[in-house]
């Protein structure tokens, strides 16, 4: 077998380093000067080159070169080079033909190689701008505009609405003028219609924000009606915008459907969006079939929780229950398009993964997000709430069908919060047991919900004054969940109503810790400081609060009557100022004002108040008694009758009021209308003995026959008086007696103590004083405050 094989010989083998001690002979300048091809080159005008900065070393023999064929041919140049020539006679030719690079004929006259050009020198400064030439100016102007636009885009952004428009005005105008100027330059053609287009968009967008409205749609009507502007007629939705923005809803509907049908259908997010709009507009007019036709084809097209929302209420509006349970179903099954929260939870202890992931938690499009989301549950719980009550018999089995739907979507969290405001809708209907077994039921959920179930509990039984169950429930919504502000704030409450007050402050701070705007938990808190004297700390609470809630009637009350309490009247009718200027016909707050100038004593300011709050409220009793006695003060009783005798309307059974009346006829001199007056009192309250002193008082002074009839009326009830009293002195006597044999046997340092008991002050007005003092003994009354 082996006689076959046939052994390569050894010099057919090839050589691996071959060929690297091979050149090309061109190259070799060892012997240049046995060259005669290259000395005869050297001899003629060809070769009187230029001498070389760098010194070559001897020549060399011109070697031939290796063709393909395996011959040699000598082809060499002057400088050694291939020959580009034909060879005549023996003799190579020079190469005339191309000139060296950097050589030129100034080098026969000894010149330097300088192929940079380095001895010509600096190059010489560049021609200034003619700025004064045509072209240059139309080219600044276009500058300029430009420059406008873009501030008048800034400025908008910024909320600066007038400065926008101002610059629009000014690129509008700056744009004429160079619109003129290129006309006169150059052709018509050669004008700028994106600048012109750019110019004129602007400046209607602008006065559409400034709701000027007419000079908007004509600069719109200016663009549309350009053929030189391409797909102008899209701009048409803005002035149905407009329109809309106007209610001129038939026009607003006429340019949407014009922008319509000249927006190609591959723009499909654009004519879904203008769908829209005009549904939104159907819905404002009453044309419900037509706004569910446009929603039903966005619905079909592409859903999305806006169109679904209004496709619900115009449902609703028509009263189709079938269709809303559809239209509900549909929304529901709209896709978020988010990533799940899954997404940013650290699968490995990977330190790389972890940093990315917690950079991304909270990053733009994490918010993003999250608003997505809220949106749609916004608008899912919205519209449960909606149709629960009309989609079946009653609203309890609608929200059970609404929360089965709920429950078997990408939303079963929600289901939860349906129920809640189940409950909620049992109370607004008034049914309290109704809605405490609804929220009962959430008592063996997880931890949050059966905490918002708890602390709904525990407010309701609060507002049922029914404290030890608003406790209990207060404290299992804790338990649930310890850092529910809610839950904090109502065990504050239940502690509060049980007069723990420093315990209740400590629940408020510990919601204010977990969330510091649960503005409840802050006023609360003030309340607290207030009822322990800590004014200055109450005060704080209050300020901060007021820094949350700018116009809140209540805040600006309690820093009004903390103020008081400090003894500042000043700051209090300050406060008391802004408090007005927010709920100008408050009656109590009008009242306070009054009372606090009264302190004052500017009585003048007191009675302006006074006279605003009985305007607003005339049946407040302080009030009409306050201005009484300020008319007699003044001495206008006829003015004060009008007040007495609406008091003595609102208070039939005290007969001061209507002795008053009787009194300010007197003093006014109507001596005829005053008895008239006594009389009519002495037959409602016959044992007064007040009236009858000044019936004999009259009679007397009159000369009438019934003072003799009143004298021995007055007479008898004095004696009857008098015996009551002594009935009344000797029971004192003899119980104290009593007494104090009885304590005198117990002990000898025993003290007399009064059967009758401590007496309690009320408190009094400072101002005030007795309507009458001459005519009978009146009370002071008391202050009423305005509740907290």
């Amino acid at each position: 077998m082996m006689q076959n094989v046939h052994l390569a010989p050894e010099t057919d083998e090839d050589d691996l380093y071959s060929g690297y001690n091979d050149y090309n002979p061109t190259y070799d300048t060892e012997e240049l000067e046995n060259d005669t091809a290259f000395q005869q080159a050297v001899r003629t005008s060809h070769g009187r080159r230029p001498p070389i900065t760098a010194k070559i070393p001897s020549t060399a023999v011109t070697r031939p070169i290796a063709t393909g064929y395996g011959s040699k041919i000598s082809l060499t140049s002057s400088m050694g080079r291939p020959m580009t020539g034909p060879i005549q006679d023996g003799v190579t030719r020079p190469m005339t033909a191309v000139r060296a690079a950097g050589f030129t004929k100034a080098a026969l006259r000894g010149s330097a190689f300088d192929p940079l050009g380095q001895s010509r020198g600096p190059a010489p400064p560049l021609e200034a701008k003619n700025e004064d030439s045509p072209e240059e100016k139309i080219r600044q102007l276009e500058k300029k505009v430009n420059e406008l636009v873009e501030e008048s885009c800034i400025a908008n952004s910024c909320g600066d609405l007038k400065l926008a428009l101002e610059k629009a005005k000014d690129a509008g105008r700056k744009e004429r003028v160079l619109v003129r100027q290129r006309e006169q330059v150059t052709t018509p053609e050669n004008i700028n219609l994106d600048l012109t287009y750019s110019v004129l968009f602007n400046l209607a967008s602008q006065y559409s924000a400034n709701e000027m409205y007419a000079e908007a749609l004509n600069t719109y009507q200016v663009i549309v009606k350009n053929k030189m502007f391409s797909n102008a007629g899209r701009l048409k939705v803005n002035m149905g915008n407009i329109y809309l923005k106007q209610r001129n809803y038939s026009k607003a509907i006429k340019f949407y459907r014009m922008a319509l049908d000249q927006i190609p259908s591959v723009h499909k997010e654009m004519r879904i969006k203008i769908m829209q709009n005009i549904g939104v507009t159907f819905i404002k007019t009453g044309q419900y079939s037509d706004a569910i036709n446009s929603f039903e084809h966005i619905m079909n097209m592409a859903p999305n929780l806006k169109a679904g929302f209004n496709l619900i209420l115009s449902y609703f509006a028509v009263g189709d229950r079938e269709k809303m349970k559809k239209a509900f179903q549909k929304l529901i099954a709209v896709p978020l398009e988010i990533d799940e929260d899954d997404k940013y939870i650290s699968p490995s202890d990977d330190p790389h993964t972890n940093l990315v992931i917690e950079a991304i938690k909270n990053d733009h499009l994490r918010h993003m997000e999250h608003e997505r989301k809220a949106m749609a549950e916004k608008y899912i719980m919205t519209a449960a709430k909606l149709i629960a009550p009309v989609i079946e018999t009653s609203f309890a089995v609608g929200y059970d069908w609404c929360v089965e739907v709920v429950k078997a979507s990408q939303y079963v969290e929600l289901a939860n919060d349906l129920e809640i405001n189940k409950a909620i809708t049992y109370l607004r209907q008034k049914d309290f047991n109704q809605a405490v077994e609804t929220l009962k039921m959430f008592e063996k959920k997880d931890s949050r919900v059966k905490s918002a179930a708890a602390t709904n509990l525990s407010f309701l039984y609060y507002l049922e004054n029914e404290f030890a169950q608003a406790s209990s429930y207060a404290d299992s919504a804790v338990n649930s969940d310890r850092y529910n502000p809610s839950a904090l704030t109502n065990k504050g409450n239940t502690v509060f109503a049980n007069g723990d007050y420093e315990k209740a402050a400590e629940f408020y701070k510990e919601a204010l810790r977990n969330d510091s705007s649960c503005t409840e938990a802050l006023y609360n808190i003030g309340l607290t400081y207030k009822k322990l004297n800590r004014l200055d700390e109450a005060l704080d609470c209050f300020l901060k609060l007021h820094a949350i809630l700018r116009n809140s009637a209540q805040v600006l009350y309690q820093i009004a009557n903390v103020y008081e309490l400090m003894e500042d009247p000043n700051q209090a009718i300050d406060w008391l100022m802004q408090l007005i200027s927010v709920v100008p016909t408050d009656c109590r707050a009008l009242s306070k004002l009054g009372e606090l100038y009264d302190s004052e004593g500017d009585k003048s300011q007191a009675f302006q108040y006074y006279y605003e709050s009985y305007r607003y409220f005339p049946s407040n009793i302080e009030v009409i008694e306050w201005l009484g006695a300020y008319y007699i003060d003044t001495q206008f009783c006829e003015k004060a009758i009008h007040y007495f005798e609406r008091a003595s309307l609102i208070q039939p059974t005290q007969v001061k009021w209507q002795l008053m009346v009787a009194s300010c006829f007197r003093r006014s001199g109507n001596y005829q209308k005053a008895l008239d007056t006594y009389k009519d009192i002495h037959k409602k309250f016959p044992e007064n003995v007040e009236c009858l002193r000044f019936l004999v008082r009259l009679c007397t002074d009159i000369g009438l026959k019934e003072v003799q009839e009143y004298a021995t009326k007055l007479k008898r009830l004095e004696k009857m008086k008098e015996i009551r009293e002594q009935r009344i002195k000797s029971g004192r006597d003899g119980s104290g007696g009593s007494r104090s044999k009885r304590e005198g046997s117990a002990g000898s340092d025993a003290s007399y103590v009064d059967p009758l008991g401590p007496q309690i002050e009320r408190p009094k007005t400072a101002a005030k004083k007795r309507i009458d003092e001459d005519d009978f003994a009146d009370e002071e009354l008391g202050d009423d405050l305005l509740p907290e």
